[in-house]
Parts: C-alpha cells; sequence; structure tokens
C-alpha cells in the first residue's frame, strides 16, 4: 500500500527528481566545475564517460508502453490548473524538459553539469554563474540560450506557474545574463544557503520563443493540449486526450552521448496508456497490455502478480533495494476544520490505528512503521534531543510556551503500538481519555462537544479504491469511540481540485524527502503555504515553532547543522500529531517484462522510473 496515495501533482518531487536527493555546496572561492558535491569531493573526474549504474552500449530500439492512472488535460506541467500528462516533468522523470545540472544516483550529494557545462559559486555565495553547453538545443533544432534561462526563472517566480514556484525560488532574486555571446548567466540570491545554486541549477529550462508565441498558463491563447517545445529526449508524438500519450526519442537528441545521459532514454517510442485505477491496471499488465509497473499494494504484490505470464516468464516481478530518504506516509488531518484543531484530539484519533495488525493481516507484514517524518535516514529524530537539538528548541520554547508540547523534550518518537503489553483495547482507552479532557463525551453512541451541539463525524478522501481496506477498520476502530467516520474514493481529476483547495477532512499523503532537505520544506509546513492553494501543507500548519526551524533548516551551513535542524523539526511536527504515521519499504516492488535488460549496477538513491530509463530491450 506505500504510495498508493501520492499526490498525483507533488510539483516538490518533480524537482527533486531532476535533481535527485541532492543538495550541494561549493567551496569558499570563485571557480568553474562540471560538477558539485557537499563536501567538494566528486566521484566522477571532470572527463569521465558515464555514470558506472548505466550500460553504456545499451541498444535503442523498441516501444515501451507505460500505465498511469486517471486522466490528464494539459501539456503544461508548470502550472496550478488542470493535470498534466505523464513523462512531462514529475515523479516518473522528465522526458520532455532537462535542468541546468542532473544528479548522480550512486551519490548523495552530487550533480553534474547538463544544459550547463560549468558552474560557478561566487566566494561570498550570493550569486553562481552558469556557462551553457554551446550544443544544447531545443527538440525543434534552435538552441538553448540564456534568454531561455532568464526567461524561464521569471516565469516561474510569476503568477501564471504553480505557486509553489514562488516559494521555491524566492530566495533567487534575478538572473542576470553577463555574457550572451558566451552562453553566460548568473542567478543573484537575496541570501545565501548551503543549497541555492543547486536549486538554481535544478530549473527546468523552457523555450522563451514557444510560450511566447503559443502563451502559458491561465491565459493560454491556443490549445492546452498543444505539445511543448523541450531539450530533452524525447518529443511528443500523439496525444489521445486523458486516455494515452506518445513519446518518440528525438533523433537530434543534443546529449545523446553526454556522459550524464550515455546509456539512457533507450526507447524508440514511449507510449503512456491511462487506466481508472491500479486493480485493472494489474490485469492490463497480465494481459500484456503495458511494459512496466511499480507496485504499490501489498496484496497485489503477495497474491495477484501470478498466472501463466509469469508462469511462462513472460512477467518478472522482483525487489530493488535502494537508500532513499522514505519521508512520512500519513492520514493527514486538515487541522483548517475546527473538528482537527486540538492537537490532543488529533493524538487519540490516531491512537486507534492498529498497524501490528494492518501489516500482518493486509500487508503480509511487508512494511515498517513510519517513525519519523524523515524516515529511513539519519535525519530521523531518536532518542532525546542532543545538546544541539536543544540550543534550538529552548529559545523557541521561552518564545512561544504554548507551541511546544513538553513531549518534545521528554519523550521519543514512538508511534503507537498494539505490541504486547501494549493493545488496541489500551490504546483506545487512552484515546478515551484525551478526548473526554478535552470535553469530548460519548452521548446516545456518539462522541459529542460539551455543549451538546457537535458530533464528531468526518469522510476520509480517498483517489485509489485499493485504500478501502485499510481505512475499513481503522474506521471501525474509531467507532468504538463513538467517532463517526465515511471514506470516499473519488475519481482522480476531482481528487486532486479538492485536494489543491484542501477541500476535505483528512487523506492521504506522501511527504517525500531528499537526502538534504531545502526550500521545500516551506512548502511543505509553512504558515505561509497553509493558506496558499496547491500547496504541500496539506495539513494547514501554522506555527512560529515550524516557521523557525524550516528557516534553521534551510539556511543551514554545514551537514551537522542541517541534520540538527531536521532532528528538532522532526520533533515538532511528530508531537504536533498532524497525521497518523502509516509505513514505508526500503526497496521498491517492481513488475515488468522479460524482455528488459539491465545494467550490472543498481544506484542507490533512485525511483522506479529513474531505473527503467537506465534499462533497454533486449533483441533488435
Amino acid at each position: 500500500m506505500h504510495l498508493t496515495q501520492k499526490k498525483i501533482e507533488k510539483i516538490k518531487t518533480c524537482l527533486l527528481h531532476s535533481l535527485l536527493f541532492v543538495a550541494v555546496c561549493l567551496p569558499n572561492s570563485l571557480y568553474a566545475a562540471h560538477g558539485v558535491s557537499l563536501d567538494g569531493s566528486l566521484k566522477y573526474p571532470a572527463q569521465f564517460d558515464h555514470f558506472e549504474y548505466v550500460e553504456p552500449g545499451a541498444k535503442k530500439n523498441g516501444l515501451l508502453t507505460l500505465h498511469a492512472l486517471g486522466s490528464f488535460d494539459k501539456m503544461n506541467p508548470f502550472t496550478l490548473k488542470g493535470t498534466e500528462a505523464f513523462g512531462l516533468f514529475g515523479y516518473e522523470k522528465s522526458l520532455i524538459f532537462e535542468t541546468l545540472a542532473v544528479a548522480s544516483l550512486d551519490e548523495p550529494f552530487a550533480a553534474y553539469g547538463l544544459l550547463a557545462k560549468d558552474i560557478e559559486l561566487a566566494a561570498d555565495k550570493k550569486s553562481v554563474l552558469f556557462t551553457l553547453n554551446e550544443k544544447a538545443r531545443f527538440s525543434d533544432g534552435t538552441p538553448v540560450t540564456v534568454e531561455d534561462v532568464k526567461y524561464s526563472l521569471d516565469i516561474l517566480k510569476s503568477d501564471l506557474a504553480h505557486p509553489f514556484y514562488q516559494v521555491y525560488y524566492q530566495d533567487i532574486s534575478e538572473a542576470k545574463i553577463e555574457d550572451k555571446a558566451q552562453g553566460k548567466i548568473r542567478f543573484l540570491f537575496s541570501r545565501p544557503n548551503r543549497e541555492l545554486h543547486i536549486i538554481a541549477a535544478a530549473l527546468p529550462v523552457l523555450s522563451k520563443k514557444f510560450y511566447t508565441e503559443h502563451g502559458f498558463g491561465a491565459e493560454n491563447r491556443g490549445d492546452p493540449m498543444l505539445p511543448p517545445i523541450g531539450s530533452g529526449p524525447y518529443r511528443i508524438k500523439e496525444v489521445n486526450p486523458g486516455k494515452s500519450i506518445t513519446y518518440e526519442r528525438n533523433p537530434q537528441y543534443w546529449a545523446v552521448e553526454h556522459p550524464t545521459r550515455k546509456g539512457m532514454f533507450n526507447y524508440n517510442t514511449i507510449t503512456v496508456k491511462y487506466f481508472k485505477d491500479q486493480i485493472v491496471s494489474l490485469e492490463a499488465l497480465k494481459a500484456g497490455e503495458f511494459d512496466f509497473m511499480p507496485v504499490n499494494i501489498a496484496k497485489q504484490w503477495q497474491r495477484d502478480l501470478a498466472g501463466r505470464p509469469f508462469e511462462q516468464g513472460k512477467l518478472v516481478k522482483k525487489v530493488f533495494p535502494h537508500k532513499n530518504n522514505a519521508g512520512m506516509q500519513g492520514f493527514v488531518f486538515n487541522t483548517r476544520k475546527e473538528l482537527f484543531k486540538d492537537p490532543k484530539v488529533r493524538q487519540a484519533l490516531g491512537l486507534a490505528l492498529d498497524f501490528e495488525w494492518t501489516n500482518k493481516a493486509l500487508f503480509f507484514n511487508q512494511y515498517t512503521r513510519s517513525n519519523s517524518y524523515f524516515s529511513n535516514s539519519d535525519l530521523a529524530a531518536t532518542g532525546l534531543p542532543s545538546a544541539a537539538e536543544l540550543e534550538l528548541l529552548k529559545p523557541l520554547k521561552e518564545k512561544y510556551p504554548e507551541a511546544i508540547p513538553p513531549e518534545v523534550f521528554t519523550t521519543p518518537l514512538t508511534p503507537p503500538t498494539t505490541t504486547p503489553p501494549n493493545s488496541l483495547r489500551k490504546n483506545l482507552r487512552q484515546a478515551k481519555k484525551l478526548h473526554t479532557e478535552q470535553g469530548w463525551k460519548v452521548q446516545d453512541g456518539m462522541l459529542t462537544s460539551a455543549d451538546g451541539k457537535q458530533r464528531f463525524e468526518f469522510e476520509i478522501l480517498l483517489v485509489s479504491p485499493s485504500f478501502e481496506r485499510v481505512m475499513a477498520p481503522y474506521a471501525k476502530n474509531l467507532s468504538k469511540l463513538g467517532v463517526k467516520v465515511s471514506y470516499r474514493t473519488i475519481d482522480p481529476a476531482l481528487y486532486v481540485d479538492r485536494i489543491k483547495n484542501f477541500d476535505f477532512d483528512m487523506t492521504v499523503t506522501v511527504y517525500g524527502q531528499s537526502q538534504s532537505p531545502g526550500n521545500e520544506q516551506r512548502d511543505n509546513w509553512s504558515s505561509a503555504a497553509a493558506s496558499r492553494k496547491g500547496s504541500a501543507n496539506l495539513a494547514g500548519i501554522q506555527s512560529p515553532v515550524v516557521d523557525s526551524l524550516v528557516d534553521t533548516l534551510i539556511y543551514a551551513e554545514t551537514r551537522q547543522e542541517l541534520t540538527t535542524a531536521c532532528k528538532a523539526l522532526d520533533r515538532v511536527l511528530w508531537y504536533g500529531y498532524y497525521v497518523v504515521p502509516n509505513w514505508y519499504l526500503a526497496y521498491h516492488r517492481l513488475a515488468f517484462s522479460s524482455r528488459f535488460q539491465q545494467p550490472q549496477k543498481l544506484p542507490l538513491y533512485y525511483s522506479p522510473y529513474d531505473l527503467l530509463y537506465t534499462w533497454w530491450f533486449s533483441g533488435k
């Protein structure tokens, strides 16, 4: 069930996968580099030929067929309204748009120039100079220029783009063209932080000519389904609105021999078919309608990936371990609702989830309980706060005494458990006590406010019917507390719209995290993001303590400072009870055609689609 409720338009994830799990700092001097890393060292030298996790001689052939859920209604992935087609720019990796630099998937904090051949960070870290690769071309054959780079930053920071970008790039004050002929452009920073230059390097570069002619965002003067121009390895061949999209490999792709691209994107054609839900998709996979499927439902992985195609060897199922930061998956409370404003009430509702029973009965014991907002990483808070964490937390406690619960200082992050000597009954008794202390009482079988005017009932909004079997026992446990809960699966397009507008009581979400969190944390947790439609702050968190810790995290100058800030933030978020923690996996579960060939070495930090685009088909 891991990630089944992944937010369809999590733009943060788009950027984190264009520079996957990267935040870097150059040394304190001004110099040009082909790549950058956290400690100044790079695995790959300036003249490296290819990444170790690819096969440079991989064949480029064949038709790759993929699947997606729901539908799509636009070709611009950088706006708020609508749902873009799979493959444009997102979790599944961009086939059309490219960034100034791209990540190495076998280093935790390293990136190498793509559209930019050189990166120079100023000694005061208040600007970064990019020199463009003179070979870079859009798919229409026009060169990628500094005007395109400047236009991209300006348009993404404008009101026409998704509001996320205004926050993500807010500390980049402007882009200044320094030498048009030499392809040099400088990004100026309003204030330095350790990753601003890499955030700048993660900028998707758009064609100024294309968007000037055809419009951008809400004012688009033409067809919203008009295929865009990009510099990536593919161009759009055919669009069947809402049903399918086909990409063809650009035979004149400028970077086919580039060291960050060699051995990748090996399919001549990629067609993406849309299906109603994951259950229908699985049957389509077994019928041979597409070639590759990340499996996010434990029951499907354990029981349903069987039958003739697997017995005959046409389909394979296999787990692929990774070192990704698992972040937090959970049932998120919309604290904008009066019902969920009290953290003790939210804590009580969390006690009704019996993870151990759910993991055994529904998930075949495949999962680990989420115990942090940075699960599966060294950024997760453990034990009691360290001296360094206390240096951050104590002044905030003095300044905002009501905003930090005492558990932050006294209790390690520990999710509720029903493992003996604990039990669901014991947890529900504690939940009932919490409700009583907050003025709620059971009246005629319903949990009711002290004045008798409000009953405790709410709806859980879902986008995948596979999650209904998880919600059924959770709702049953809540009913024992007098809480009436309904859950409803709705159309993906409607779900996206309601989530963007915070029109829900509770839903399931994933807060993905990189190996080095940064500016995107504002979108997740800040008070400003709580009222900004389309933000990732689904919980509606408005806390001066959280705001302060997010700023401390963003402007940390060393890895140790970053780690300390993450741990302190982790504790405050955890004991804010904004989510009912779920579970995670430390590996990807993939089902795929046996026609695939794979490099010998796996990367360390990757998504399923990062992996897929290093594969190729056997045969001609």
